[in-house]
């Protein structure tokens, strides 16, 4: 709860009622006034009173009774205190009414427990009425505390004279009142502040909610933007260097340049259809079920290092020599792990492509540890060197060696990357096979 909500002492501060409360209080405060009103009548029917009530102070008694209770969870103290100064005056001057006085009596009690902005005004409030009360009561009774009047004339006083008997009768009976209005008063508040607690926290989760909506909204973004990124650079940097060798090709007088134009262009047809036929399947996984389609099997998201020696043969497409290298004895990947693999192969041979230089090689090697597998992309060029003489960022530097990083850290794997000391740029992930193992029960399960 925020601070406004806090009194100066650090208790919780009921709000103020709205307009169904005090049209509530109202209807009550109309209702005790002519409860009121009924029994002043009745009770001078029944002579309570030795002599009737003068009709303009037992009118004022019933207006002061009632009247004040329209306000009574705005005002609760002035309330109570206007309450019971009527009380008391009513009744020392003999107006016949101790039925509805006292409810609205006890309502005014409970409205200070339940209603006040300050507990420590509350408390001390209530402290000063019931001990004025009692005060008044007490002195009441002291008047016939032994009076034997009260009994017959042939009749002795008894264990415990009449009057004595009645004053304890009374105390007795205005102790629980006034502690039932204590109490009722302060259950009610306490009742308040677990609901405007629980309804805080309620409020919490439904915002809460809908940051986690838009972090998935925007997480999301972040894949499909990764997609995208690994499905268009890859081909679009392969079909940039078959365009460039069909275009020497097509400049150059020798007999073969023709095949070999037809070569380049050929491959720039079939990465072109690919990479077409990826954001087609790609599109289909972010569709719903029930657009129809089922999700690709075969897709940019679902490929493995099953899939390593098709990145070499593209490779070797645009003329470059590359080579894939098996190390070790290969095991069951987890399918996120298999996945993450080859999309960092995938981002390292796009890098490789676009900074390596057209005559370097490409080396891939996957190694299989009795603790790790690891993936080593390495090329013989010199784009590390000339980038670092440009002054622009390494290979792979900016936002695909991030995401490399983030794939793997979501595996639990690392990336090294870096120049080589004998030239060229390397890049190496590693995975732990005890995640590996893990993410292969994880994806059976």
């Amino acid at each position: 709860m925020s601070s406004a909500e806090v009194d100066a002492d650090g208790y919780w501060m009921r709000p103020a009622p709205g307009r169904a409360g005090l049209r509530g209080d109202g209807l009550l405060a109309l209702g005790i006034a002519l409860g009121a009103a009924a029994t002043v009548v009745l009770y001078s029917a029944a002579e309570f009173f030795d002599e009737p009530p003068v009709p303009w102070m037992a009118a004022l008694m019933v207006l002061g009774l009632s009247g004040p209770l329209v306000w009574r969870r705005m005002y609760p103290i002035t309330v109570t205190v206007i309450i019971s100064v009527v009380f008391i005056a009513g009744l020392q001057n003999g107006v016949p009414e101790v039925l509805f006085s006292n409810i609205a009596l006890f309502v005014g009690m409970y409205s200070i427990g339940a209603w006040s902005r300050s507990r420590r005004r509350a408390l001390i409030s209530r402290a000063v009425i019931v001990g004025a009360m009692f005060a008044w009561l007490f002195w009441s009774l002291t008047q016939a505390a032994f009076d034997t009047s009260l009994a017959p004339e042939d009749s002795g006083v008894g264990f415990i004279a009449p009057g004595v008997a009645f004053g304890i009768i009374t105390v007795l009976t205005n102790i629980l009142y006034f502690a039932g209005a204590w109490a009722f008063g302060d259950r009610a508040w306490a009742a308040a502040r677990e609901r405007a607690q629980l309804q805080a926290r309620t409020d919490e989760l439904a915002r809460e909610r809908e940051r986690t909506a838009e972090q998935a909204v925007a997480l999301d973004r972040v894949r499909i933007g990764r997609e995208l990124h690994d499905v268009v650079a890859h081909h679009v940097s392969v079909m940039g260097i078959q365009a460039g060798a069909a275009r020497r090709a097509l400049g150059s007088d020798r007999p073969e340049a023709a095949a070999a134009a037809t070569a380049s262009l050929e491959a720039i047809e079939q990465s072109a259809r690919q990479a077409v036929d990826e954001l087609h399947r790609l599109v289909s996984t972010l569709r719903s079920p029930a657009d129809g389609e089922s999700e690709a099997v075969d897709g940019p998201s679902t490929r493995t290092t099953a899939h390593l020696q098709l990145l070499v043969d593209d490779v070797r497409g645009t003329g470059r020599p590359a080579t894939l290298t098996v190390v070790g004895e290969p095991v069951p990947l987890g399918p996120l792990v298999d996945t993450t693999l080859y999309r960092v192969a995938r981002e390292a041979v796009t890098n490789s492509l676009k900074h390596a230089g057209a005559s370097a090689g490409l080396e891939v090697r996957l190694r299989f540890t009795p603790e790790a597998v690891e993936l080593e992309v390495a090329d013989s060029g010199v784009g590390a060197r000339a980038a670092a003489r440009s002054g622009a960022s390494t290979p792979g530097g900016g936002l695909g060696q991030v995401g490399m990083r983030e794939r793997l850290a979501a595996v639990g794997g690392t990336l090294e990357a870096g120049p080589r000391s004998r030239g060229g740029y390397l890049v190496r992930a590693s995975v732990p096979l005890m995640v590996s193992e893990h993410s292969v029960a994880g994806g059976a399960s």
